[in-house]
């Protein structure tokens, strides 16, 4: 069964880890929710208490075929853990898919290179994206190479879906 590592700190959007975390069982996959600690209850922006299975300093990029990064306020917590920044950018230098919803594209301009890659996101990090040198594109899932967007929880469905396909 294929991997996916799906991020979890406090205030994330709540929709944007559940929906992925159910489509993505739903479709066959393993998903461990990854937090800066192991077994403990992260709370979305709108008080969903959501528990961690692992820590980000446990787990190694190898073991894993996809990381996806939900938005709200999390990233920004996510980008202050050195073992998840690691993570990730170990998971975009393999060329496994790192995909991220509204505000998690903090997370990849933290620790992938984006030059020229198509980005999209939440309205209000589109300076940040361009500011890291990727193409910012305003459309419901952008895929460019291993990295997957989107700009909100409209966009669930579109993102999930093209997680899915990829991950064929």
């Amino acid at each position: 069964m294929k991997k996916i590592a799906l991020l979890i700190e406090d205030m994330h959007e709540d929709i944007e880890l559940l929906w992925p975390l159910y489509r993505l069982k739903e479709a066959g996959f393993q998903v461990d929710l990854i937090g800066s600690e192991k077994n403990t209850v992260y709370k979305g922006k709108h008080g969903v208490p959501t528990k961690s299975d692992l820590a980000s300093s446990e787990i190694d990029a190898n073991d894993y075929e996809a990381v996806v990064i939900p938005g709200g306020y999390s990233p920004d917590k996510m980008r202050a853990c050195e073992a998840t920044k690691k993570f990730v950018k170990d998971m975009n230098d393999q060329d496994k898919i790192v995909a991220a919803v509204c505000h998690g594209p903090w997370m990849i301009a933290s620790t992938c290179d984006i030059k020229g890659k198509d980005i999209t996101s939440y309205p209000t990090i589109k300076d940040d994206l361009i500011n890291a040198g990727a193409n910012y594109i305003d459309e419901e899932v952008v895929v460019s190479g291993n990295i997957i967007t989107s700009r909100n929880p409209d966009d669930l469905i579109a993102f999930t879906s093209k997680i899915i396909e990829k991950m064929k």
